[in-house]
């Protein structure tokens, strides 16, 4: 399932999932004090095995240093409905799972807040595997550029396309079917 992170402990447990991940692919480990919002993955067991940071999209944002987002149309035609994507990661054990529940998250977040677009920095293979398994409606922004460690691809995601036509896409969590429990 996936959650908000709401406490103390959830953002210990956030912060333990991506830069556990980070320090396992060599990245440089940034972090925010300006976010929307915070999301965890936990198993059935009670594990945190997955986080994404929802932050805010700006002309100022420092995403921009990395790929050419405001010489997008897109971006500048929609800039006040867009949002950035970070610290989306998995703890190497569950990779290949949880992927849906990341995804689940940022479209729910989306919908109620009603960001059309998401901004990121996708790995290569992530972004295919989005794309193919997932049929993320993705569009590149530019080429790959290395980043933190490895290569990226500046890319949107569009949010509103997936909320406004949850039918064709099937991978979707209903966070309504999730019965709240304390971990410890």
């Amino acid at each position: 399932m996936f959650k908000r992170v709401e406490n103390e402990l959830e953002f210990a447990m956030f912060n333990g999932v991506w830069t556990t991940v980070w320090n396992e692919k060599g990245f440089e480990f940034e972090f925010s004090e300006d976010f929307l919002e915070r999301y965890v993955v936990v198993t059935g067991e009670g594990y945190y095995v997955g986080s994404i940071e929802i932050k805010p999209y700006a002309r100022e944002s420092s995403i921009n240093e990395v790929g050419p987002f405001l010489e997008y149309p897109l971006i500048q035609e929609e800039m006040g409905n867009i949002a950035e994507i970070d610290k989306l990661a998995i703890l190497s054990t569950f990779r290949g799972q949880y992927i849906a529940e990341l995804l689940s998250a940022i479209v729910h977040y989306a919908e109620m807040k009603q960001i059309r677009y998401y901004a990121m920095l996708l790995e290569p293979v992530l972004l295919r595997a989005l794309r193919i398994s997932y049929h993320v409606p993705i569009q590149k922004v530019g080429g790959r550029v290395f980043y933190k460690g490895e290569d990226v691809i500046p890319s949107i995601v569009n949010a509103q396309e997936v909320y406004m036509h949850k039918e064709r896409y099937a991978w979707l969590v209903d966070p309504g079917q999730y019965v709240t429990k304390k971990y410890k």
